[in-house]
């Protein structure tokens, strides 16, 4: 009886050990196949967040009051000597909207982070929008509003767009 009891001891324990082996290898070669699909995963994915942040460069240059105003001068060249300031105004408004609104889906490749970045340098270059042209003489043209909108900006120091942008870099490296 006693010998019948350690037979079965001995085999249980072999049973469990060998068990216990080949748990651990399903488990290496589960992370293995976690970690290729990953990589693979990565490989396809990385030129689209590439592009993306490459995409929203391009929407932090294009809502810069140069970019801006260079685009009005193109679209449409007699709002300069013809519009009023609200005129100028609403259209950088419609222009920085346009733009985000344009760029909104990219925001699924970038950390939540760089996407506030963003979201506060569209709200800043709006305010600051509204805010020079609140503070222009009544007697002001659109060309005046343009110029006091390109010196302040240049004098304005680091501006949120810079901040997004550098940001933007950073993850963007981080990638490689």
């Amino acid at each position: 009886m006693q010998t019948a009891l350690l037979i079965i001891l001995v085999v249980a324990i072999l049973i469990f050990g060998f068990w216990l082996i080949q748990y651990s290898q399903f488990r290496n070669e589960e992370k293995k196949r976690q970690f290729e699909l990953k990589r693979e995963s990565q490989k396809a994915i990385s030129p689209i967040r590439l592009r993306a942040y490459e995409r929203l460069a391009l929407l932090l240059e294009r809502t810069t009051p140069e970019h801006l105003i260079m685009e009005l001068r193109a679209k449409e060249p007699e709002a300069m000597s013809s519009w009023t300031i609200g005129q100028m105004q609403q259209y950088l408004l419609q222009a920085i909207r346009a733009e985000f609104d344009h760029n909104q889906s990219q925001q699924i490749y970038v950390s939540d982070e760089v996407w506030s970045h963003l979201i506060h340098a569209r709200d800043e270059m709006a305010a600051f929008v509204v805010g020079i042209a609140s503070k222009m003489p009544k007697d002001a043209t659109t060309m005046d509003y343009a110029k006091t909108l390109l010196t302040a900006y240049a004098e304005n120091g680091t501006t949120p767009n810079e901040v997004a942008m550098e940001e933007l870099k950073n993850e963007a490296k981080s990638l490689m």
